[in-house]
């Protein structure tokens, strides 16, 4: 069995943006454990706590965009709406354009047990014969789980993309403080094809294949890159990836992130030079 020291040393190395410091022994890269903790008080589970709450608001835009827009999902307003029910959703309608607000208020609690605070605006073009829309997307003083989410966000909708599914292309330069003010910002693309559940109304049974790019600038200012190279699966009822991989690139260090074989489950498999770990997804950004 994994120590528990030798987890939280894997946990803090990727969740810190892949902090290494190595020398040469015999050929072989050695991680100086020492220098790694020394960054772990300050950005420990950052990424993971930022990839939750975008996850969380790419959901919110899809879900509430296709209740606005689709005939087919006119019954999610009723007992199969994904949206929590303390949400007040608003609309400003010209000939030509739509408005929609959706106001959490001090706290709504999402399906996935996630807590949502503050507003989420949605502006695009009417036109019900497009097959390809553009949804801007603001915040206003908008909290996931105590963390403020400021920054450009917008969606390119697709009804039908090359495989005959929905797809959304979200488009992002997000920052996230968290409740000591400090801060990490990403930036990058996230395309979601819908693949299961896109004929019903019934948000659970809604599955994503996810892929994409970015670059993560964390608490500590390190920046590295990541890059789906097996498409994420995401299923709307499981708060965490299922499957699929993730490379993670700083300069020339990297690793691989592997969320296992289609589990709802918190963890994750990180590889680096060869060595693998089972880190814990579920562990929140310590507040300093």
């Amino acid at each position: 069995m994994k120590t528990q020291n030798t987890l939280k040393f894997i946990t803090a190395l990727f969740l810190t943006g892949i902090l290494f410091v190595s020398c040469q022994s015999d050929g072989d890269s050695i991680v100086s454990e020492e220098v790694i903790e020394e960054f772990s008080a300050v950005a420990v589970q950052a990424q993971a706590d930022v990839d939750i709450a975008t996850d969380d608001v790419s959901s919110i835009i899809d879900q509430t965009f296709d209740d606005e827009e689709y005939a087919n999902k006119l019954e999610s307003h009723g007992p199969h709406r994904y949206l929590p029910d303390c949400a007040t959703v608003t609309r400003v309608i010209t000939s030509t354009t739509k408005d929609v607000t959706i106001d959490f208020g001090d706290g709504c609690e999402l399906k996935n047990g996630n807590t949502v605070s503050g507003i989420i605006m949605m502006h695009y073009l009417i036109d019900k014969t497009a097959l390809t829309r553009t949804v801007e997307v603001t915040f206003d003083n908008f909290y996931s789980n105590d963390k403020k989410i400021e920054g450009s966000y917008s969606v390119f909708k697709e009804r039908s993309n090359v495989n005959g599914n929905p797809q959304s292309t979200n488009t992002f330069n997000v920052t996230v403080t968290w409740a000591d003010d400090t801060f990490a910002s990403k930036t990058g693309t996230k395309v979601r094809e819908l693949i299961e559940g896109q004929d019903t109304p019934e948000w659970a049974d809604n599955v994503f294949l996810i892929t994409g790019n970015w670059e993560f600038t964390g608490v500590d200012g390190v920046m590295h890159s990541g890059t789906i190279t097996t498409p994420l699966r995401k299923e709307l009822a499981c708060r965490f990836i299922v499957s699929g991989v993730i490379a993670l690139q700083k300069d020339d260090l990297s690793a691989t992130l592997d969320f296992g074989d289609g589990t709802c489950n918190n963890l994750a498999e990180l590889t680096i030079n060869g060595v693998t770990e089972v880190i814990d997804l579920s562990v929140g950004k310590p507040i300093l």
